[in-house]
């Protein structure tokens, strides 16, 4: 029974936490854009990746 004692706090922070980390992530705007995600899923870039110079 005295478990319970050290499991509650840990999952009270652990909450917190996650409420803490819900709130900064819809204040920075992380939620805004619904539709670009999965549009930018189906766009295919086809142009190739820039070279790099070689050194001789």
């Amino acid at each position: 029974m005295s478990v319970i004692y050290i499991v509650m706090p840990i999952a009270f922070v652990l909450a917190a936490g996650a409420v803490v980390g819900f709130i900064w992530a819809a204040r920075q705007g992380q939620f805004d854009d619904l539709e670009s995600p999965s549009i930018r899923v189906a766009v295919d870039d086809d142009s190739p990746a820039p070279k790099r110079p070689t050194r001789a």
